[in-house]
């Protein structure tokens, strides 16, 4: 779902606010029902509540408070999106004509209201090591598993040298292996995948050929779509952020980001830790803050730069 404001013009740039309706399924840890919202204690108890249906309705309450106004500096547009979860190709990728049009976007988040300048992005990278098949009571073949074991301990020790000012080293982690089906054979192949967590030091390309430069395996990348984001620091939404004293960091987790194409930050009210967990919540209090800030932000953006400028 998404939607502009009413005195939109098309000679100005425009704001995208974006955030999230999809949560994750509920765990059996859940001493509430998680379908029904309810308030105790100051907290709101609820799927989703925290990741992300407060920032959600956040934004939608700072798309509300702008929507009539004339003569803003730029336009806004509301973004309400499913499959966030999953990066799947069915949520914010589905309207990309839509979010490229625009200039500056706020993904709504659970971030405690500080400002994400950047995110790392994911490539899961799908490892084959050949070897040759022999039997382990002789002497015979290549065993693929000792090869792959070369290869984990270079990505546990390796250090790239390009680093993000932002976000610190690009992370590689093997996650997973599989090799073998007969105690006496020696096998001939090992499978393994590395889970990459990158920044904007490097781009995917650039990144899978070095890798491959330096261990036995066929790398294969499953996607490349979930890029790292990062925003110039001197960029009005981060001086605006600057004005009112919001803390800024780099976030390691995932969000629409990832999807976007136009410079970003991510910020809402909750908290990250949250996220995920049973009887999920998010305070009251936060949600009244998250609106407040939100719109202060706004109000304190002097401009927007066009994509000419950009």
């Amino acid at each position: 779902t998404w939607a502009y404001n009413q005195h939109f013009d098309s000679n100005k740039p425009t704001l995208l606010l974006n955030s999230h309706i999809d949560t994750v399924k509920p765990s059996f840890l859940w001493t509430k029902d998680p379908f029904t919202p309810i308030i105790e204690d100051g907290k709101l108890f609820g799927l989703g509540s925290n990741d992300a249906g407060g920032a959600l309705v956040c934004l939608i309450g700072t798309f509300l408070h702008f929507y009539p106004q004339e003569n803003l500096p730029f336009n806004l547009c509301i973004t309400a999106t499913a499959e966030e979860e999953i990066s799947g190709q069915n949520g914010i990728a589905l309207i990309s004509d839509i979010t490229n049009a625009c200039n500056t976007a706020i993904v709504g988040e659970p971030t405690e209201m500080e400002m994400a300048t950047a995110e790392r992005g994911l490539m899961v990278v799908d490892a084959t090591v050949h070897g040759v098949a022999g039997h382990a009571a002789r002497d015979t073949g290549v065993n693929a598993i000792y090869k792959a074991v070369e290869d984990i301990q270079w990505f546990k020790t390796h250090q790239l040298e390009k680093q993000c000012s932002v976000l610190g080293a690009t992370k590689m982690t093997v996650t997973v292996i599989e090799a073998g089906k007969q105690h006496n054979v020696v096998p001939d192949v090992c499978k393994y995948v590395i889970d990459v967590r990158t920044t904007a030091a490097y781009d995917y390309e650039e990144l899978i050929q070095f890798m491959s430069e330096h261990v036995h395996a066929d790398l294969k990348p499953r996607s490349i779509r979930l890029q790292p984001s990062i925003i110039d620091k001197n960029h009005p939404i981060v001086q605006a952020g600057k004005i009112l004293n919001i803390h800024t960091f780099g976030s390691a987790t995932l969000s629409d980001q990832a999807l976007l194409k136009i410079p970003s930050i991510k910020m809402g009210p909750g908290k990250s830790e949250r996220s995920h967990t049973a009887d999920e919540y998010i305070f009251v209090n936060e949600l009244e803050q998250g609106l407040k800030t939100y719109i202060q932000l706004i109000e304190n953006i002097s401009c927007l730069p066009t994509k000419k400028s950009m």
